[in-house]
């Protein structure tokens, strides 16, 4: 028999054995986690996760739109700050305009002085349309009296020095007249196939009102575009210079994103493939919706100040990055503006791989029509002033504007050179 204190002692074996079987019921549970967890990554992968591209290199890009005179000035007046909203045909800086109001009073003044001039040339057909009608008529009267000599001549009723007289008025009178019929068309010459508004003296001074009038009015610069005033450095009373820079308008309604995807990212990337993106200014709550719209020619360091020399030899392989232009929908952008510079966050989906790299890139267009209507106002003041001065009659057809008479071909070309 064995003592009671050796048995109690024997009595707590068995407890090794479950410990043991709780560990390794552990290690399964965390083994069968993994598998779970690397089954359902691989899924993630092969289904979701290898059709998408993602960066946060990327930032807010625009178009910022460099307000610049066209003529030498003083600045009188600036109606425009940083951060305020012009619209488009606003008047951003006023020049003095002394100068060439100057200019432009004198080549008005020329315009109607060549007006005037051409005018006379068209009066002056019908003066000597009439000299070539009256030298005619001399003509006629001296062979009438030549003619009446020489037939009472052989009665000796006339002698031959009377006879001679006739006959050098009648060559004194067809000199005249050849005189007369030169200068008549001399003058018409002047005014053949042509009317005062089209003749070539004309349009060569209203050219010149046209270009003073357009100096007159680049005094006034207005805003190209609709947008946000940035980087304004004019100030009033500065003497400027074709080509400052006075200010900055950004249209923010036209922003892109310019997202920068490693070289390696690229391969299954195309033309129109949906975007996702986020800005840190919103957070992951908001989120814009795009698309691909173009691939830059260039890596950022193949375009930078100092480009790599990567044929030397001796160089390290960086991996590369693109940038990939991505349109946003307006809509979004009008609810939620972005600013140029802002950091951003892509994803692309890269499952349809069906579009181009560059082949079917969209050219874009930016244009403004806030300075056609200095052409439009030049014409209208040359067309008032050749119809104060060119009058009515003779030549007057087509006077309403220099380009109103366009029948043909000459006269076309003549008022091209006006436009």
């Amino acid at each position: 028999m064995s003592d009671p204190q050796q048995t109690a002692a024997n009595a707590p074996a068995p407890a090794p054995k479950q410990s043991s079987g709780k560990r390794r019921m552990l290690m399964t549970l965390i083994v069968l986690v993994i598998l779970i967890a690397a089954v359902a990554y691989g899924l993630y992968y092969f289904l979701v996760a290898r059709f998408h591209e993602s960066t946060d290199d990327a930032y807010v890009n625009g178009n910022v739109v460099q307000i610049t005179p066209q003529v030498v000035g003083t600045v009188v007046s600036v109606n425009a700050d940083d951060t305020q909203t012009v619209k488009a045909g606003d008047p951003l800086v006023a020049l003095d305009p002394a100068d060439s109001k100057v200019a432009l009073d004198q080549a008005e003044a020329n315009l109607a002085q060549t007006v005037r001039q051409v005018r006379t040339f068209f009066v002056n057909n019908n003066q000597y349309e009439a000299q070539v009608a009256l030298r005619k008529s001399d003509l006629s009267r001296a062979q009438d009296d030549l003619r009446r000599r020489l037939t009472v001549a052989q009665t000796g009723a006339v002698s031959q020095e009377e006879i001679s007289h006739a006959r050098d008025a009648v060559r004194s009178a067809q000199a005249a007249l050849d005189a007369a019929q030169q200068e008549l068309a001399s003058n018409r010459s002047l005014t053949a196939n042509t009317t005062i508004a089209d003749h070539p003296n004309v349009l060569a001074a209203a050219a010149k009102v046209r270009d003073s009038y357009i100096n007159y009015a680049r005094n006034t610069l207005p805003a190209p575009v609709t947008g946000y005033v940035a980087k304004r450095s004019v100030q009033v009373g500065q003497r400027v210079a074709p080509g400052n820079p006075l200010m900055a308008i950004v249209p923010l309604n036209g922003v892109w994103i310019d997202a920068n995807f490693k070289e390696v990212q690229l391969k299954h990337m195309r033309i129109g493939q949906p975007v996702e993106v986020t800005a840190d200014l919103y957070g992951s709550g908001v989120v814009f919706h795009g698309k691909v719209i173009g691939f830059s020619a260039g890596t950022g360091s193949a375009f930078s100040l100092l480009p790599a020399q990567n044929a030397t030899g001796n160089w390290i392989k960086v991996v590369q990055r693109l940038p990939v232009r991505i349109e946003l929908d307006p809509k979004e952008l009008e609810q939620h503006p972005l600013r140029i510079g802002l950091s951003m966050n892509v994803d692309v989906t890269i499952k349809d791989e069906q579009g181009g790299q560059l082949g079917n890139v969209q050219n874009t267009v930016y244009q403004t029509n806030v300075f056609d209507k200095y052409g439009a106002q030049a014409d209208q003041e040359i067309a008032r002033i050749i119809q104060q001065n060119a009058g009515s009659g003779a030549g007057m057809q087509g006077t309403g504007s220099p380009a109103a008479s366009r029948g043909n071909a000459t006269k076309s070309a003549s008022t091209a050179k006006l436009m």
